[in-house]
Order: C-alpha cells, then sequence, then structure tokens
C-alpha cells in the first residue's frame, strides 16, 4: 500500500490528537518514566505516535559517551524499530507493521535538535500498521514496560471514527482498550 496514502489518511487524526495534547497540556512537561502515546485508528490504518524523555528509554539524555551506553542506544533504537513486537495490536484488526520513523536528535537521528534544557533529550516516533479492518481493533498490548524498565506511565490519547479516549497504563497493566469491550 502506498505509504503517501497511509501518511494522508492518518495525518487528520494525529493532527487532531496533538492539538488536543497540547491544549490539555500546555509547555509539553518533560517527566522521566513516563511516556505519552497517541493512537490514531482510521480506516486503513493504526498509527501510534510515541513521545518520550530518553532517560526512559536507554537511561540518559545525552549523546553517548562511552561504549556500553552506544550499545544501550542502539538496542534501544532496534526495539523500537521492530515495533511489531511492542505493539500488539487485536487480531481482529488484521494489522502488520509497515513503517517505524524515529526521531532522537541526541542519538543523531531525525531533525536538528530542538533549544531545550541541557540534559533533556527526547525520542519520539511514528509507528504505522497497516490493517485489512482497523476499526475492528479493540485493544493493544503495549510491551514497553517489559522492553524498557525505566517507563513507570504510558499516558495515551486515541482518536477512533467512534470518538476520542484517554488512557493511563501503569506496571503492570499493559493492555490498552477503548471502545465498547
Amino acid at each position: 500500500m502506498n505509504r503517501f496514502f497511509l501518511r494522508a489518511a492518518a495525518a487528520p487524526l494525529l493532527l487532531a490528537l496533538c492539538m488536543l495534547n497540547a491544549h490539555a497540556q500546555p509547555g509539553h512537561p518533560h517527566v522521566h518514566g513516563q511516556v505519552k502515546l497517541d493512537v490514531a485508528i482510521d480506516v486503513r490504518a493504526i498509527t501510534i505516535h510515541v513521545d518520550s524523555p530518553l532517560d526512559s528509554i536507554v537511561g540518559f539524555e545525552r549523546a553517548p559517551r562511552t561504549d556500553a551506553e552506544r550499545k544501550t542506544a542502539q538496542q534501544a533504537l532496534a526495539q523500537l524499530r521492530a515495533a511489531g513486537k511492542l505493539f500488539t495490536i487485536d487480531p481482529a484488526a488484521g494489522c502488520t507493521l509497515s513503517q517505524v520513523d524515529l526521531d532522537a536528535p541526541t542519538l543523531g537521528l531525525g531533525k536538528a535538535p530542538p533549544v531545550q534544557a541541557p540534559g533533556h533529550g527526547d525520542l519520539e516516533g511514528n509507528i504505522v500498521f497497516e490493517c485489512r479492518s482497523p476499526v475492528q481493533a479493540r485493544y493493544v498490548d503495549v510491551g514497553l514496560f517489559d522492553a524498557f524498565s525505566a517507563i513507570r506511565q504510558i499516558d495515551v490519547q486515541i482518536a477512533t471514527p467512534d470518538g476520542q479516549y484517554q488512557r493511563t497504563l501503569k506496571r503492570p497493566s499493559a493492555r490498552l482498550t477503548w471502545g465498547r469491550q
């Protein structure tokens, strides 16, 4: 399927989520151990936007200084790129991982670093799953707690054709649900 079409189809839902999130949380707080997810469900895809302090993913928020830190960062990025293992979508939707775009300027990924306080590096990612029937999905099992031990809480905004939902996941609860169960 055409990736441009998937991005164009998911863009309005993600834009709505980002605007809702920006309005609800001015100043974009940076909280260690806390990850934000925006989940957009449209007619052809499920798109997950991840926003996290680097500390929650790799254990530090600056460029790696040692071989051990470089290895930790590479392993974390590899796990995120294998997002199909981190996010297990309800089989009723018939989804397969299509695309993973990561942006972590401190680690040399993506755009130039924004002006930010020293020691406050972030990671953002867009993960797209192509689906036969995404609106049939009623849950996503989120594997971020198992993959990244520093994550304590995941705040989620979900936009579906049926409505918008807000959820919070805390260890050990890793199933994200919405709609009628």
